[in-house]
């Protein structure tokens, strides 16, 4: 009697690869463990997180190919290397960027950041106002202002070779035809520009030196050249101070993402500087995070 051979096994169910995969990231000490599942099945299976979701709950068998895929991504995960490392994209705003090695990843409290040069630069009394963003990493902050406020003319600068790369690579995906990047150092960009700007905006390097980052995807994978900003991390805020007050006109504004225990140090520099008004303002999770000031 010939041999009866047992069918193969089916494919895993969605639910049960979300499941698995968001437990093995809670024992790897990821933040949201369950967000990152999702999202990195919704990257294998090319679909949203909301896909996902309405699969597991339809009770849909993951394909062979996307569980195939979806393996060495969780160990990598699992190691820590951020998330938009492994899918290549990070949501900022309405956009999604490219990122990986080589340029800071964006974070959701930057966004706030943004929304103050945004609100600054909608209020300016002018059918062609000028932005700048030093420092402009992926292109964040100054993709957000061209893209949300098209009648301006917006100017980002980048000095890292490996994160010019991807600020390129972005303004070419997003399409902004009112940005201008250049490949400068903050200090000394943009000199056509002096006492014309309406709004500078930087997410400039703010840890201490001696400080170390608590997140391994920030310890590990964000360039140190985006991280470390002196003794104190005001190095390069001193120096936006004194290159804002060259680039904006009077009345213009500066505005600074800064960690949450450095607001009124940030203050007194941009108020012994010369800027007016010194405010700083929290992120939603009610942490101080960005300090704006107007020129006088």
């Amino acid at each position: 009697m010939p041999e009866t051979l047992s069918p193969p096994p089916s494919p895993a169910l969605v639910s049960d690869l979300v499941r698995d995969t968001a437990r093995r990231f809670a024992a790897a000490g990821v933040p949201d463990a369950q967000v990152d599942a999702e999202l990195l099945v919704a990257h294998v299976l090319e679909t949203s997180r909301g896909g996902v979701q309405a699969a597991a709950v339809r009770g849909d068998r993951m394909p062979d190919t996307a569980a195939t895929a979806l393996a060495p991504l969780v160990d990598r995960r699992c190691q820590r290397e951020p998330l938009q490392h492994l899918t290549g994209v990070a949501p900022f705003r309405s956009l999604e960027l490219a990122v990986g090695p080589g340029v800071f990843v964006p974070r959701p409290e930057t966004e706030m950041v943004a929304q103050l040069a945004i609100d600054a630069l909608r209020a300016v009394a002018s059918d062609s106002p000028i932005a700048v963003d030093l420092g402009t990493g992926s292109g964040a902050i100054a993709l957000a202002m061209a893209t949300e406020v098209p009648h301006a003319r917006v100017f980002a600068a980048e000095n890292s070779v490996d994160a010019f790369i991807w600020t390129k690579h972005n303004v070419a995906r997003v399409g902004a035809d009112n940005l201008t990047l250049a490949f400068a150092d903050l200090a000394v960009a943009f000199p056509e520009l002096d006492g014309t700007v309406s709004v500078v905006a930087s997410n400039p390097p703010y840890v201490p030196d001696d400080a170390i980052p608590r997140d391994p995807e920030v310890r590990l994978y964000d360039p140190p050249a985006a991280l470390y900003g002196g003794p104190d991390g005001l190095d390069a805020v001193r120096r936006l101070s004194e290159v804002g007050l060259r680039l904006a006109h009077p009345g213009g504004t500066i505005v600074i993402e800064h960690g949450e225990w450095q607001g009124a140090a940030i203050r007194e520099i941009l108020t012994a500087d010369g800027w007016r008004s010194a405010a700083t303002h929290q992120d939603l999770t009610l942490r101080d995070r960005a300090t704006v000031a107007v020129r006088p």
